[in-house]
Formats: C-alpha cells, sequence, structure tokens
C-alpha cells in the first residue's frame, strides 16, 4: 500500500466504520490507535497511516511528518498537495483492502494531522461521512490550491482545541471556524482548559459527536 499503516480491527466480520487517523509532526503510526476502543466502546475501525517524510527528533530519535515546515510555520504548497494525493490514494487502496463501510468513513488529524484531514475534507466531501480535527489549524493561503468543493456544506465537522495551546495557539483555531463558516460548512468548535493534547473531556465528546453525526 502507499503508506505504512497500522490498524484497529472491531469484533465482526464488517463492512465497518472507519476512520483514518492522521499523526501529527514527529509522531508515527502508533500514536493514535490508543484512542480506538475509547471511540463509540470500539465500534470503529481505526487506520492510522505513518507520514513519508522522517523528521529528526533528537539524538537516535526519529518523527514523521506529513510535509516539511519553516520555523515561521509557512508551508511549500507543493509539498502539501503532494501529501494529500498521496493520502488519497491511500484512503483508496484502504477501501480495496479492508471491509469498510463507505457510506461512514471518517477523517480525524491532530495538528499537523488535522491540516491533512482539511486538505481531504474540503476537497472531496462527498467520500466521508465527518471530519474531527484536533489542536490544528486551517490555512487561507491554502484553500485555493486545495480546490474546495461546492458541496462541502454536507460534511459535519468537529474542531477542538485548547485554550493553553503551547504550539498551535488559539487563535490560529478561531481563524480556522471563520474560514469554515464562510465556506458553509457545518462546523462544531468547542474549547478545552488543556495544552496541544486530547484530554478525557475531549475524547469523550469526541465520541459523543461520532456516535450522533457518523453512526446513528
Amino acid at each position: 500500500m502507499e503508506l505504512l499503516h497500522c490498524a484497529y480491527e472491531p469484533e465482526g466480520e464488517g463492512p465497518h466504520p472507519t476512520i483514518l487517523a492522521l499523526h501529527g509532526r514527529g509522531a508515527n503510526a502508533m500514536d493514535l490507535l490508543g484512542l480506538a476502543p475509547h471511540l463509540c466502546g470500539g465500534a470503529f475501525r481505526v487506520i492510522c497511516p505513518q507520514a513519508p517524510l522522517e523528521v529528526e527528533l533528537g539524538p537516535g530519535m526519529t518523527g514523521y511528518a506529513w510535509f516539511p515546515m519553516s520555523l515561521g510555520g509557512e508551508i511549500d504548497t507543493g509539498a502539501f498537495l503532494s501529501a494529500r494525493d498521496r493520502l488519497r490514494t491511500f484512503v483508496d487502496q484502504c477501501a480495496e483492502r479492508y471491509p469498510l463501510d463507505g457510506r461512514k468513513l471518517t477523517l480525524l488529524g491532530f495538528s499537523q494531522g488535522g491540516g491533512m484531514a482539511y486538505s481531504l475534507g474540503l476537497s472531496e466531501p462527498d467520500r466521508f461521512a465527518g471530519m474531527c480535527v484536533l489542536s490544528s489549524w486551517l490555512r487561507e493561503g491554502t484553500l485555493s490550491a486545495l480546490g474546495v468543493a461546492d458541496r462541502v456544506g454536507s460534511l459535519p465537522t468537529l474542531v477542538q482545541h485548547g485554550r493553553r495551546d503551547e504550539l498551535i495557539e488559539l487563535a490560529r483555531a478561531k481563524l480556522s471556524i471563520e474560514l469554515l463558516e464562510r465556506l458553509q460548512v457545518p462546523v462544531e468548535y468547542r474549547e478545552y482548559d488543556m495544552g496541544h493534547e486530547i484530554n478525557s473531556q475531549s475524547l469523550g465528546d469526541l465520541s459523543a459527536w461520532l456516535s450522533e453525526k457518523v453512526l446513528a
């Protein structure tokens, strides 16, 4: 397949509702897998691809990123779109390999992975039953390059962010909501007393949202 990945398998033969979980910069394919049993009682197959770019985190430590970033937070649009296309191919391959319920395929992205979730969901909203973006932001400068689809109004979206996020400031999350509302994306936004993380409250709210918007 296009990307190395790991997966959580629910009980039963399927087809199963499925979450494509995209990790943040410096993490790996295992980073979000631990969420799976806590989301709707483990009802979802959770597929966690590993980003293709190696990132040196320190002596003997390597993580992975979806696209390179400068110290100022600027991104290479070409590299960003290339990563989006690799993920698009990966989704196609997952549909062939796994017994997925195509009506209940959901995007979930944390930090840099949230940017990748936006890139897929806003350009191909018909493929997904929902989009969950955690501790991330939507860059206005990439919207024109993405080719935002006219049907984004059909994509239920949840955005969560910590008020004490030390890596992606809260103002960026609020700007993302303004952009999504301008695009008429049906978005729910929730803030938490936390940093750049997922805590028990945000995880519980995420599970409840998935149950209502995807499984119902």
